[in-house]
């Protein structure tokens, strides 16, 4: 049985190509996969056999030759296609395990796939139709699962589409893959296209779709059309746009007609045809609209029809009619019946949409919406390092602050009425305390019964008080009486809204890693509860987008559920009319700016967001005189580390996520890491030859992993594979022998005993826990190897552990987070979160707390929420904000 993995492009390879690949050997190793044999090359690679010797299975390797790495185009579209596929999973396409780099040619990990391409089975005719429709509809699934990631193939044809020997399909090559860019919308005008030149041609000969002929810009429109071409040929075992030259074929793509299947195909079932006919429509408005549409489509032209009557018996001709006749009355009955029903379920769900846009704030500072009276806006704004509560006019204008009677006081609300706040007077993380009703005029706050939490709404009657603690949800009555709980969530309850008729609540949840700080990673979704209490379940069930939903608010008629998604906002129409079918989320912006918090206006006819764009500059503050500087000439980088000697550092790159290593004064950089990697808290090995760095969780399947990458560059390598527990913050022994990392500070919140710290043995792979570490996290090893600092899961207490004495204590306390040592061993750096903030350094003998930075005077941002690392001279190193966020009002275009 033939054996393929990736397939490559048709292309001739000049004599300098054929002399530069150097061909792997069978037996060779890269990383941890051991070459077994040459699949095939082409101008896109080398693919091989290769055997997974960790998880001992075979995989298929493709390499792209060391002298390509000096052609840009053909390294970007080798990166591109590794990108593409691995946003990707599903049975429809090849999965992609990994990428790396060997010898300075980069490679891609991939299943090995056992049967034939599509294009080696035409070799032998044309397929049978219900084979047809059974392959169709699986590259419909895998076509649909792509777009909802954004991702367009582009090439799709018979050499990129695999049929398994057990009968599934696969889609090949993304290497013509384009990540969809943001469309020109009223709120902001498009980014510039900067995969694709104006006028390229992009794709295959004689599959291309006219729009993809023209040069111009491809969408999923022209995957229906490229794909309807493969059906046309599979059905026929010809082209559709069969011509002699290129010319062609890509005149005939844009002006002709092929050959009715009919009259190719004798008694091809009509609905076949339509289908088919529709989806290669010159117009792309034309087409099928969505790949779930045409495989829909394909499934229902094939479904037989049964009969619903059979006689056991003969009738006399008079009363066989007679009956025929009552058959086919009801029988068109029926299909009458079956037609409104069918009518009534398939008419499309009416869509909102946005227009225009008015910025409404110019100052920058970072916001998040609270809410609205009509007349007002009211929101978190952050400046000089304090998050104030502040109101603008819904014209537009400066916030203006409003002062609240504690420091811990966050509003989390506002009253129907728009007279008071529901606030949270909190500590720790997430700040949790009390809920209090707050009168915005100044009158004294009202304690609202027993309710306590850090998340809470009010119905739209004010009748009601949902809120969330921890993993609970609980209704209450407004006033905070009569609480009862609703139901415990899988993870931390970030957000809770309540529907207008007050039936229905909807809890948003994170999956959060704290590395010392609050980070919002995993996982962001949406489910929905009974307000009498149920099960949860997902507000979008099966939607693929992007698992990462958030801060929704229903609009003021109660229609609309609008939400933020992957840096865009969505809305999600309520309960349907009688028989239709329940809505799909609907791309309301295209922004190329990050939006968040949606909040819809009293009136329905305004949409209020946040438009955010992301820069830091790294800042050093001296020690003795406080006074800022740039560091590494004000690069936007978080998670400093500097090696022990002091002359190289390594960083993440601020909002990219890559790892990058440099000298001391900012010259020598190079890039270590490649998105999808996503390093955080990058820590130099003690001899400066490999950097240890962690992954966040990616949801319950997927928890934090350690991995190992050298200091000169190469593949990352996980240390601990077969461990499926959290594994965070991992920190050197002073001889480098040992490793100490923890779970996630939020393990807490689903085990009963929280996290733990455990100490890995290098050499033997050992792992064991550290003696009284239980609900302890962020470990951090002294220079001298005789103190593990640590945080409480709380974040509240600062604890040492003193290898000498075999015993634990407490330091210091506060809201911590960002636990560095000085390079002498006798401070532990800290940032405290307490009042206004600060950065502090605690003295280890006696536990003296000195303060060195006041945060009021500091906007951070960074991948962590505002880090805080060390230089080599023992200066704190911030992330100040750059970026800018500002409020706009969208026109609501209500349907």
């Amino acid at each position: 049985m033939p054996v393929l993995s990736i397939r490559y492009g048709h292309c001739f390879m000049a004599w300098g190509d054929i002399i530069a690949q150097m061909p792997l050997n069978p037996r060779q190793v890269i990383d941890h996969y051991e070459i077994v044999a040459l699949i095939g090359s082409g101008g896109m690679g080398e693919v091989y056999r290769a055997r997974d010797t960790r998880l001992n299975r075979d995989v298929a390797i493709k390499v792209l030759p060391g002298l390509s790495t000096a052609e840009p185009e053909r390294l970007h579209r080798f990166e591109q296609e590794a990108r593409a596929a691995a946003a990707l999973n599903h049975p429809n396409i090849l999965a992609v395990y990994q990428m790396g780099m060997h010898q300075g040619a980069p490679y891609l990990v991939s299943e090995l796939l056992e049967g034939e391409t599509l294009r080696d089975r035409l070799k032998r005719g044309a397929l049978p139709v219900r084979k047809v429709v059974d392959y169709g509809v699986q590259i419909a699934k895998g076509l649909a699962a792509a777009h909802e990631k954004g991702i367009i193939h582009r090439d799709l044809k018979p050499e990129n589409l695999f049929l398994t020997k057990d009968g599934q399909a696969k889609i090949l090559d993304f290497g013509l893959a384009r990540l969809t860019q943001p469309r020109e919308s009223e709120l902001v005008q498009s980014a510039h296209e900067v995969q694709t030149v104006a006028g390229m041609l992009m794709g295959s000969m004689g599959y291309m779709s006219p729009e993809q002929v023209r040069g111009k810009v491809a969408d999923q429109r022209s995957d229906i059309f490229t794909f309807c071409a493969v059906l046309y040929e599979m059905l026929t075992g010809k082209r559709a746009f069969q011509k002699a030259t290129s010319i062609d074929a890509m005149t005939a793509i844009l002006n002709e007609e092929p050959t009715p299947l009919s009259q190719v195909v004798p008694n091809i079932p009509p609905a076949i045809e339509r289908v088919v006919q529709r989806g290669l429509e010159k117009n792309p408005e034309q087409r099928f609209q969505s790949a779930s549409d045409l495989g829909f489509a394909l499934e229902a032209a094939v479904d037989p029809a049964q009969s619903m009557y059979t006689s056991s018996y003969r009738l006399e001709p008079k009363r066989a009619a007679r009956s025929r006749t009552r058959v086919l009355l009801l029988a068109a009955g029926a299909l009458v019946i079956l037609g409104i029903i069918g009518y009534l379920w398939m008419r499309p769900v009416p869509e909102p949409q946005v227009a225009n846009y008015v910025q409404l704030t110019h100052d920058g500072s970072q916001k998040s919406l609270i809410g609205t009276d009509g007349s007002r806006i009211f929101l978190s704004v952050l400046t000089s390092g304090a998050e104030d509560t502040a109101t603008i006019p819904i014209a537009g204008g400066e916030p203006t602050r409003i002062t609240l009677p504690s420091p811990n006081m966050s509003p989390v609300d506002l009253s129907p009425d728009g007279a008071s706040f529901l606030v949270v007077n909190g500590t720790g993380y997430p700040a949790t305390g009390p809920f209090w009703s707050l009168p915005i005029l100044g009158d004294s706050p009202r304690r609202l019964g027993e309710a306590a939490g850090h998340v809470g709404e009010w119905s739209a009657d004010g009748n009601q008080l949902v809120f969330g603690k921890g993993q609970e949800v609980y209704l209450a009555n407004g006033d905070g009486t009569n609480i009862r709980k609703l139901t415990t969530m899988k993870n931390l309850v970030s957000g809770i809204s309540i529907s207008k008729d007050g039936s229905r609540v909807q809890v948003e949840t994170q999956e959060i890693s704290q590395s010392g700080t609050s980070v919002v990673v995993g996982e962001r979704s949406i489910w929905e509860v009974s307000a009498s209490g149920s099960s949860p379940r997902p507000l979008i069930p099966n939607w693929q987008n992007s698992n990462d939903e958030c801060c929704g608010r229903w609009t003021a008629d109660g229609n609309f559920f609008v939400f933020q998604s992957g840096g865009q906002i969505w809305a999600l129409a309520g309960e349907g009319r009688f028989l239709q079918r329940r809505a799909k989320p609907v791309q309301l912006t295209f922004s190329p700016m990050q939006l968040q918090s949606p909040l819809p206006s009293k009136d329905g006819k305004k949409l209020f967001v946040v438009g955010m764009t992301f820069r830091g500059e790294l800042t050093s503050v001296d020690v003795k005189t406080g006074k800022p500087s740039l560091y590494l000439g004000g690069i936007s980088a978080d998670w400093i580390d500097a090696s022990r000697d002091g002359k190289q550092v390594v960083y993440v790159s601020y909002p990219q996520g890559d790892l990058w290593r440099c000298n001391a004064d900012g010259s020598g950089r190079v890039q270590l890491s490649f998105s999808p990697v996503k390093p955080v808290l990058p820590r130099w090995s003690p001899d400066g030859q490999t950097i240890l760095f962690f992954e966040f969780p990616d949801g319950p399947s997927k928890p934090g992993k350690i991995y190992e990458i050298p200091a000169s560059g190469g593949s990352p390598r996980q240390l601990i594979p077969d461990d499926m527990q959290n594994e965070q913050d991992p920190t050197w022994s002073a001889d480098g022998k040992q490793i100490a990392f923890a779970g996630d500070a939020n393990d807490a919140l689903v085990q009963s005993n929280g996290p733990a710290i455990k100490i890995l043995n290098v050499e033997t792979g050992k792992v064991s826990p550290l003696s009284g570490s239980q609900g302890m996290f962020s470990p951090r090893w002294s220079p001298d190897g005789r103190y593990i600092a640590a945080m409480s899961s709380d974040s509240r207490k600062l604890m040492l552990f003193d290898f000498q004495t075999q015993s634990w204590k407490q330091i210091g306390s506060g809201t911590l987070s960002w636990l560095n040592w000085s390079r002498d061993g006798q401070y532990i750096f800290v940032k405290d979160l307490s009042g206004k903030g600060s950065v502090e350094r605690i003295r280890v003998p006696d536990g003296k707390v000195e303060q060195l930075v006041d945060l009021k005077d500091f906007v951070l941002t960074g991948l962590g929420g505002g880090a805080v690392s060390v230089a080599p001279d023992g200066s704190p190193l911030l992330l100040r904000d750059r970026g800018t966020q500002d409020v706009y009002a969208l026109d609501w275009v209500q349907p």
